[in-house]
């Protein structure tokens, strides 16, 4: 703890220089909450979540648990940008789960259009223009665990390992607290652009259930998502809900003809299918007057299949007549169990709980073919198990908070102190023989057991947070952390916010705080190669004798330094609007690197175990592996506006507003131990330019009567590809690519509720009413002719419109 304390002590000046200034709010003269996720705290939340007809300023008024360990914080008057979402605007949206919901309501939240193999088969969302892996996410507070399987398709999401959020049931959720900000001070590695907790109901009664239903105007993707939710009383002392949801998601096609056969044989542009069954519970019990047992705990199953590309029919392959599209299967088992204790003791909160979550994922690969059996052995198997992935944390905290009367001070000092100790675990699996033999399967190479791995890390941290009101209308918080990896070595972190409140209608506020992010053991290890019918692209473990041919160095933790300033305004009553400018600079980014392609790239491949198939140009083998691959800048802008109109007897209308913008630059290219550099300039694209520069949300919902009427639009700006070339002299280059604009597109969500009675509601909703889709490629970056679209572009998605019909009934 001594490297904390000379920490805080920087901290503690650095505020003075700062002189950022603190809100003026009224404090209780003593704390009556625990010190995370308390239950009294979330009991106020829930009495604050706005239903149907009530106003947004009761959404700013709840009763805050993220980005501060103050137990009176609210959204409204927090020190750092906090957007609440309700169950209710989740439901709104017309999404069966999570992360589509949150894209719609949160402009600064991002994901991928598509992503390939595995990974587009995982729910990840990332803030601020950054990566999933540099967004933290909690549950009640609690460091959630990640998925197994490593993103290693191009684009901005290439080389996440995130959590997949869709593996908690939507009906699971009470809220969700979106901090826009640097907090590696407080949680800890991978908060670097911000952190999303998310905060399970608590009901003590009541049953819900949610169907939707609906499908693509293209007449395919029909989905279905059905949820429920139900709690109880635990003898007046406690409570106990229940949640449960199950999902499908057909495929979406959206290829053009193939340049080869002139007809729509690829299957693979477009969404997965996905069946995905989820279950969770959460608890909370008083065993004595002051000490409290809780427990959450979530279990989720998917089954996903994703289309490769279309093999045109040879005479070798007589048992494939008409050609062959491989899929790609995943079966994933995912799981998280909390316990903890807290309560109060001798006017100190104190908290002590293990979390235990983890993912195992098993890929198969079915209607494919291993060439070299078929011609070795005169036979082949047409279903492969590919290979396995699973990883584990073991998370157990302890902390205490007390807040100290201090004459000095206009408020109670609230002081906390808690340590942290976390055990990882990461495995990969060979698949059978079939898989990896020779030239391995068709579509995808399976792993040997040279590639067979298994890893493991212990991190311990230590942090202090102290927060008080300096001056009636001015608060400061500040917070220290000093943690230690057995991979990745030592970190210290620190953050200072303030706020100040000219007056009740205007107030200032601002953070300056450093980050890290420790590398994943997913980054350390993973190894996979994909084939293509005229590509191969494989990626290897960074510490491999192919890596280490190619110049590769051992991976550092990604260091950062944020800076926000803003102003909440709060001129007139009903209207209440924020505005925060943020800068993140990020040192030794991680990412898939490396711009190697040729007889190098084989031989590189040849070592970690991988075969090139026989008819692949050498120019169109690549290998990568993760390393630091850059430093970059990210400077931005958030804006939020909420004004309530009442118009007497026709009801009232909540109008909205949120926009992000968003632009990140690179300062430094890093370099392999053989002098290359790491990134070309599509590589470089995916970090400063396929993210739209800005997104705008905007509309209102108006209720009136049983009727509820909403409109949002969306508008995604320009975003700004780095295509490859497919054909002629530049075919298949790494160092020359044609810069394509996708120009700003807006989508119009709508949604018609009736409240047929108190207990039933039905709605009639279409997302993308115009069909809005991505701009189109020129033919000759079409790769086989089929790809009309960037894929990789985190822009608007090339599905087009969706329309549902959504079912509620609460008893």
């Amino acid at each position: 703890m001594r490297r904390t304390t000379i920490l805080l002590s920087a901290t503690t000046a650095l505020v003075t220089v700062a002189s950022l200034a603190a809100p003026a709010r009224s404090y209780a003269q003593s704390a009556t909450s625990s010190v995370t996720a308390p239950s009294d705290v979330v009991r106020k939340a829930s009495v604050a979540s706005p239903a149907p007809g009530t106003g947004d300023g009761e959404r700013d008024e709840l009763v805050i648990v993220t980005g501060t360990r103050d137990p009176h914080q609210t959204a409204r008057s927090s020190v750092s940008p906090i957007q609440v979402v309700t169950a209710t605007q989740l439901a709104a949206t017309g999404q069966a789960d999570v992360r589509d919901a949150l894209i719609q309501l949160a402009p600064s939240v991002a994901r991928s259009t598509r992503v390939n193999g595995s990974a587009n088969m995982t729910d990840a969302i990332s803030l601020r223009g950054l990566t999933p892996n540099q967004t933290l996410v909690l549950v009640n507070g609690k460091r959630r665990h990640t998925t197994a399987v490593l993103s290693n398709n191009a684009g901005p999401q290439q080389g996440s390992s995130p959590v997949d959020i869709d593996m908690i049931p939507v009906s699971a959720v009470d809220h969700i607290e979106i901090l826009q900000d640097g907090a590696a001070a407080q949680y800890g590695s991978d908060a670097i652009a911000g952190v999303v907790n998310i905060i399970l109901k608590h009901d003590t009664h009541g049953l819900t259930v949610q169907a939707i239903n609906g499908g693509r105007y293209a007449g395919d993707g029909f989905t279905s998502g059905e949820s429920l939710n139900w709690g109880t009383s635990l003898a007046g002392r406690g409570f106990f809900d229940l949640s449960a949801e199950y999902k499908y998601q057909d495929h979406t096609v959206r290829a053009t003809p193939d340049s080869r056969t002139g007809r729509y044989d690829f299957k693979d542009i477009g969404d997965p299918l996905q069946q995905r069954g989820t279950i969770s519970y959460n608890m909370e019990y008083a065993i004595a007057d002051d000490v409290n047992l809780y427990s959450f705990a979530t279990y989720g199953h998917r089954h996903g299949e994703s289309y490769q590309d279309y093999r045109v029919p040879t005479a070798s392959l007589p048992m494939y007549p008409n050609g062959f599209s491989p899929r790609e299967t995943i079966d994933e088992n995912d799981y998280g169990v909390t316990v903890g204790f807290k309560g109060r003791k001798f006017n100190w909160d104190w908290d002590l709980s293990t979390t235990y979550g983890g993912d195992a994922e098993r890929m198969g690969l079915i209607d494919s073919i291993n060439t070299a059996m078929l011609q070795d052995f005169g036979n082949s198997p047409t279903r492969f198990h590919l290979m396995s992935f699973s990883n584990t944390q073991w998370t157990t905290d302890a902390g205490v908070r007390h807040a100290f009367n201090v004459p000095l001070l206009a408020a109670p000092l609230n002081f906390a102190l808690g340590a942290q100790y976390r055990y990882d675990s990461y495995h990969i699996g060979a698949g059978d023989m079939g898989s990896w033999y020779g030239t391995g399967s068709s579509a995808f190479h399976g792993l040997s057991s040279s590639n067979a791995s298994d890893s493991n890390r212990d991190v311990t941290a230590g942090y202090i947070d102290i927060s008080t009101q300096l001056l009636p209308k001015w608060q400061v918080d500040l917070a220290g952390r000093f943690e230690h990896y057995t991979d990745a070595g030592d970190t210290e972190t620190g953050k200072v916010s303030s706020r100040y409140d000219v007056n009740r209608y205007f107030g200032l506020r601002g953070t300056v705080a450093s980050g890290f992010r420790a590398p994943t053991l997913a980054e350390e290890h993973w190894s996979n190669m994909s084939v293509a019918p005229t590509t191969a692209s494989g990626y290897i473990s960074v510490n491999s004798a192919g890596a280490r041919m190619l110049g590769a160095q051992p991976l550092k933790p990604e260091r950062s330094t944020s800076f926000s300033a803003g102003f909440v305004v709060n001129p007139i009553n009903n209207l209440h609007v924020t505005v925060d400018a943020y800068q993140i600079d990020l040192r030794d980014r991680i990412m898939a690197a490396g711009v190697y392609s040729g007889p190098s790239a084989i031989e590189a491949l040849e070592l970690n175990g991988f075969t090139i198939p026989s008819g692949i140009s050498s120019k169109a083998v690549t290998a990568q592996y993760y390393a630091n691959a850059a430093s970059t800048r990210t400077r931005g802008l958030d804006i939020t506006a909420n004004y309530l109109t009442h118009l007497g007897r026709f009801g009232q209308i909540n109008w909205d507003l949120a926009a992000n913008f968003n632009q990140t630059n690179i300062r430094h290219v890093g370099t392999d131990g053989n002098g290359n550099a790491l990134l070309n300039l599509q590589q470089q694209a995916y970090i400063t330019s396929y993210t739209p520069r800005n997104r705008l949300i905007f509309g209102g919902v108006w209720h009136y009567g049983k009727m509820d009427f909403s409109v949002h639009e969306i508008r995604s700006g320009r975003a700004t590809s780095q295509l490859s070339y497919y054909t002629g002299p530049n075919a298949y280059s790494n160092t020359q690519f044609m810069r394509f604009v996708n120009p700003p597109r807006y989508e119009t969500n709508l949604v018609i509720g009736y409240q047929l009675t108190p207990r039933w509601r039905v709605a009639l909703g279409a997302n993308n009413v115009g069909n809005a889709k991505q701009k189109k490629i020129p033919a000759e970056f079409r790769y086989l002719g089929a790809y009309a679209y960037d894929v990789n572009i985190e822009q608007i998605g090339y599905n087009g419109g969706f329309y549902y019909f959504q079912v509620n009934f609460k008893l």
